[in-house]
């Protein structure tokens, strides 16, 4: 099988990385800048254009994606050129839409008061540029994962990040003698800079990639049927419906604990000074780490779905289950340590990222998420690839419900309070990963190898055993130290844990991208393999 998905999840990764590390120190520079009150003012215009952006073109990445693979397994190069073209004209189309009503109707938004402080009127404008050309890079990303070639995704990830930030700091720090809104307005226009540059790395790359496949190109001229361009777009939408229903929902998700998870609080007893800050803890600090922990998988999921769609194309149902496989070993592989090790340290990491090690107690629930998470990404990534993709969406939609059920029972509950929101967001990811595992199940035959995954386990427990006991032993020296030093040496007991177990063979260390070799044979040198 070829890692050429394995090496896009790196590329991801890795990128995906840079980004979250660089929108922290973004937002540590930012915070001084405009203030909490500066700040305010941006994230009232913000949800505005996530909400533009989501309209008009969540969800088509993922079945440009999922067509061109399609067309690409079977060497259908001008046909894959073909539905890239027609998806550009449509999403142009529709980002320029959205871009125009954000600008034009900023100010209806600030009269009918659905965003309330008339100061957001000059972030609205600011922001709206930036919905065309984010509609535009959505376009190329999908196209570009259709080939299972993620460098670009990634690289103009890193790029729109790096000049949105500097663009941000700089047009905030310039503007904020003329006001705090102008500052703020500032701040907002640096997504279009950002998303300009991003474009221009995503051009570089598609006339790369012109290049190269130009004869095969010329080849096809005559021998391929196209699609009609109606019959593309029917397709195209069909697909990415569900998905944009799917994204939309994430913002539902947040509201409604916003209404009910404070509310519940109160009626436990707590005032709403306290409610206010425990639900800081769950949504602020918790949900945040088990974002940081699940990059990989989520970088896994966006890989697969091409993959996936590949194999489907080429009638190979092998292929499907191998790569099925070798997905939800690798999540399992980075979750289960994950969630085992944040949830004992709990308390230092939210000290040490925080300074509120009271979070500790929530974060220590909300974490064992991780685990259920990084299933749920990477079954939709499959359930995608198969181009089911209204599946997903209706799990979501039940594990929702789940989820409102247990917060409005447990919150309410004074011994439960904030960590019964907690659990009901590892219930909220359990429920839709095991709905999305069934029917991974019924159309691909993969169902998860238990021994194997057993092997794990029992590495994670020996690895936590040792993070316990270290940490006890040094905190009394220093916590981050003693929390830096527990995790290195609970990561090596894992890692040794799951060697000596058969966790981990050789076959596992070739497939790791760029360096699996050169680990293969340090490890095969000592014997501690296939044994």
């Amino acid at each position: 099988m070829s890692n050429a998905f394995l090496k896009g999840t790196l590329v991801l990764t890795l990128g995906g990385a840079i980004v979250k590390i660089t929108g922290a120190l973004n937002w540590m520079i930012l915070s001084r800048v405009l203030s909490a009150e500066g700040i305010g003012i941006y994230q009232l215009a913000f949800p505005i254009y996530v909400l533009a952006f989501t309209i008009s073109s969540a969800g088509f990445p993922v079945a440009i994606s999922i067509v061109t693979a399609e067309k690409l397994a079977n060497y259908d190069f001008k046909g894959a050129k073909r539905v890239f073209k027609v998806s550009l004209s449509v999403m142009g189309i529709t980002g320029l839409v959205m871009s125009l009503l954000m600008y034009f109707g900023a100010d209806w938004l600030i009269k009918t008061q659905f965003v309330r402080d008339a100061r957001a009127y000059h972030s609205l404008i600011a922001l709206a540029p930036a919905v065309f050309f984010v509609t535009l890079l959505s376009s190329f990303r999908g196209y570009f994962q259709g080939w299972q070639t993620m460098t670009p995704t990634a690289v103009s990830q890193i790029v729109e990040q790096l000049v949105r930030v500097v663009t941000m700091i700089a047009f905030a720090s310039m503007l904020l003698p003329m006001g705090l809104e102008y500052a703020a307005a500032g701040a907002t226009f640096g997504a279009a800079p950002g998303a300009v540059f991003a474009l221009g790395v995503l051009l570089y790359y598609y006339y790369k990639l012109e290049k190269r496949y130009q004869e095969k190109l010329k080849e096809q001229a005559v021998q391929a049927v196209q699609e009609t361009k109606r019959a593309i777009i029917r397709r195209i939408v069909k697909l990415s419906i569900p998905v944009s229903l799917a994204q939309m929902l994430l913002p539902v998700v947040a509201i409604l604990d916003l209404l009910v998870v404070p509310l519940r609080l109160e009626v436990a007893g707590f005032s709403v000074e306290r409610s206010t800050e425990l639900y800081g803890y769950l949504t602020g600090m918790a949900l945040p780490l088990v974002n940081m922990a699940t990059i990989l998988t989520a970088s896994l999921a966006l890989s697969l779905v091409p993959a996936v769609s590949e194999a489907v194309a080429l009638g190979d149902r092998n292929m499907v289950y191998q790569r099925a496989a070798t997905a939800m070993r690798i999540s399992n592989l980075i979750t289960i340590p994950s969630f085992i090790g944040l949830s004992l340290l709990a308390t230092p990491v939210s000290q040490i990222f925080y300074g509120a090690p009271e979070a500790g107690e929530a974060v220590a629930v909300m974490v064992i998420g991780i685990f259920f998470l990084g299933m749920q990404q990477v079954t939709t990534g499959i359930l995608q690839g198969l181009s089911h993709t209204t599946i997903p969406l209706v799990n979501m939609v039940i594990s929702l419900l789940v989820k409102v059920a247990i917060n409005w029972t447990l919150v309410a509950i004074p011994s439960w309070g904030v960590v019964g929101a907690a659990w009901g967001t590892v219930a909220d990811y359990a429920v839709a990963a095991l709905l999305n595992l069934y029917f991974v199940k019924r159309y691909t035959g993969f169902a998860i190898d238990i021994v194997e995954t057993a092997k794990m386990l029992l590495a994670g427990i020996a690895m936590g055993g040792v993070i316990h006991i270290l940490f006890g032993l040094l905190t009394g020296f220093n916590v981050f130290f003693a929390t830096i030093a527990a995790i290195a040496a609970g990561g090596v007991t894992y890692a040794v844990i799951l060697v000596l177990t058969g966790g981990v063979v050789e076959q596992d260390l070739r497939d790791i991208p760029y360096v699996g070799a050169w680990l293969a044979k340090f490890f095969a040198v000592r014997n501690w393999l296939n044994k």
